[in-house]
């Protein structure tokens, strides 16, 4: 009984539940809650590079990223070192795959992330940003513009798609930190659809 009633109340997710991707146009505006329970709000950051790293730490892919030869392993240190804000956000509704403070805190530990994860339990901000899978990241310009919404790379589990590594938010980074258009506005995000 118990698991029907749990079957009926998990609300089916549709395209519609999603905003646009709308490149070239302010980001959502957000507040949400670190793992300590301090409030981080996107407008906090505002003149700054910023990026959103969509997080699940019991997904697959999320952990082949943090993992030793991961293209997040050292990704968000570095970049952070050169200024970029770097924020990973756990759209998972409570009890799902990879939710929870503590599941959230030993990934923070065990992967040597020093951003902080925000936890956006009801989901809306995955939805405002249209965030379907974990790993996808957006990239805000200082401006506080979207300027990237997509795939980390072209290389779902470190295998490149085409035989080449296309590291995708690399090249953003690399040109909006330099005060360049990004080369890119969107790609197809790949791995574990975000549990809404």
């Amino acid at each position: 009984m118990l698991a029907t009633l749990l079957i009926l109340s998990a609300a089916p997710v549709h395209a519609a539940d999603f905003g646009p991707v709308n490149i070239g146009a302010p980001a959502p505006a957000f507040s949400l809650p670190d793992l300590a329970g301090e409030t981080v709000s996107l407008a906090d950051h505002k003149g700054k590079v910023v990026v959103l790293e969509w997080f699940n730490p019991g997904c697959p892919f999320v952990k082949q990223a943090h993992g030793p030869d991961g293209g997040l392993k050292t990704m968000a240190n570095t970049w952070s070192e050169q200024g970029v804000v770097w924020l990973a956000i756990n759209s998972g509704s409570p009890g799902s795959q990879g939710t929870g403070i503590d599941a959230n805190k030993r990934a923070k530990s065990d992967w040597n992330m020093k951003h902080p994860i925000l936890l956006d339990e009801s989901g809306k901000v995955g939805k405002a940003y249209a965030a379907k899978t974990t790993p996808q990241m957006v990239v805000i310009d200082p401006t506080g513009n979207q300027v990237y919404n997509g795939a980390l790379d072209n290389a779902p589990f470190g295998k490149p798609k085409g035989g080449e590594l296309d590291a995708i938010t690399e090249r953003v980074l690399a040109a909006v930190t330099n005060g360049k258009p990004s080369p890119q506005g969107q790609s197809k995000p790949y791995g574990c659809s975000v549990k809404y």
